[in-house]
């Protein structure tokens, strides 16, 4: 709804499992979505081990998507029923 287009989806790693690869304009996002049964629980649904596995996990595979000059970030949806989603621009930075 934001005009990215879907490159890819559930893409696995060694390193771990990207569940949406993204692009709009020249940003090419790495997205970890987290789907809580409460919104309240969204607090608490991202950790940093779990962010390092998804940017270890881009690192993987960023080349087959990205092309050179283009930015890459590491983004996070956070969803509940009744609640708007979250998205939470450049989640991880190194």
């Amino acid at each position: 709804m934001k005009g990215w287009s879907v490159l890819d989806q559930r893409v696995k790693t060694p390193r771990g499992e990207i569940d949406l690869i993204v692009r709009r304009g020249g940003v090419v996002a790495f997205v970890e979505v987290k789907w809580r049964q409460r919104a309240a629980d969204l607090d608490h649904a991202i950790e940093t081990w779990r962010l390092r596995r998804v940017a270890d996990a881009a690192e993987c595979v960023a080349h087959n998507y990205a092309a050179q000059g283009e930015d890459i970030r590491i983004d996070v949806i956070l969803l509940a029923p009744g609640a708007f989603p979250r998205h939470i621009v450049n989640a991880w930075m190194p």
